[in-house]
């Protein structure tokens, strides 16, 4: 029975050092309200400049598709077959429901009630074939008019991704704008044309515009703009 004794003195102790203070003393809560900064509001904001730990973005045309306040001409990344498959993979899931699968504007939520003072953007008119890339990648990453940015849904290399498969859709719509004669383009339509018995999808035929597709989309300043 002595034995015991000094365990449970040890257990009184213990739990005398518990006090309820520890855990209810007074600390700011996140997002909770606070009487001494003059906005009233605990959480404070970052300062300018702040970076997170392992974002740091020194490449401003890939990142923000601009470079000394202007919108890049030119992709920042290299044109591949891979890259437009990804474009065209990435760009039926967030664009084509509301541009359409051939961007002009008649996705599936454009034709059915989605009213607004100015149409759903269709790719193929001449102020957006006109357009640099970097306007349609700021579109994406801060949205535009009814659009909300899809910042934090479409990482920066999935962004350039779709605006080279847009870019290519403009070029298949449109080859003479791009400066291809009429015998590039009876090869390009050659080259893409369905075989005997098959049935062309809309989207699919044109995931990976011909080499002369791709080549166009870096000459031709691979414009893109959404709106």
């Amino acid at each position: 029975m002595n034995r015991r004794l000094p365990l449970f003195a040890i257990a009184a102790l213990s739990l005398a050092g518990c006090h309820t203070d520890m855990w209810r003393q007074p600390k700011g809560e996140p997002l909770g309200e606070n009487d001494f900064f003059p906005d009233g509001q605990m959480s404070r904001p970052l300062l300018t400049g702040t970076i997170a730990r392992g974002k740091i973005r020194k490449d401003d045309a890939f990142f923000t598709g601009a470079v000394n306040g202007q919108w890049v001409d030119t992709l920042p990344v290299p044109l591949t077959k891979a890259l437009l498959e990804r474009g065209q993979e990435r760009y039926n899931v967030y664009c084509s429901p509301c541009h359409g699968q051939i961007g002009d504007g008649n996705g599936m939520i454009a034709n059915r009630g989605f009213t607004l003072k100015r149409p759903v953007g269709n790719y193929h008119t001449d102020r957006l074939r006109k357009m640099p890339v970097g306007h349609f990648y700021d579109v994406i990453t801060n949205g535009y008019g009814a659009m909300y940015s899809y910042s934090s849904r479409v990482e920066p290399s999935d962004r350039w991704a779709i605006v080279a498969y847009i870019r290519a859709l403009q070029v298949s719509q449109s080859p003479e704008a791009y400066g291809m004669d009429r015998f590039e383009v009876e090869a390009l339509k050659k080259t893409h044309a369905p075989a005997a018995g098959t049935e062309s999808h809309g989207g699919d035929s044109h995931a990976g515009e011909s080499h002369a597709g791709e080549s166009h989309i870096g000459e031709a300043h691979a414009e893109g703009a959404a709106h």
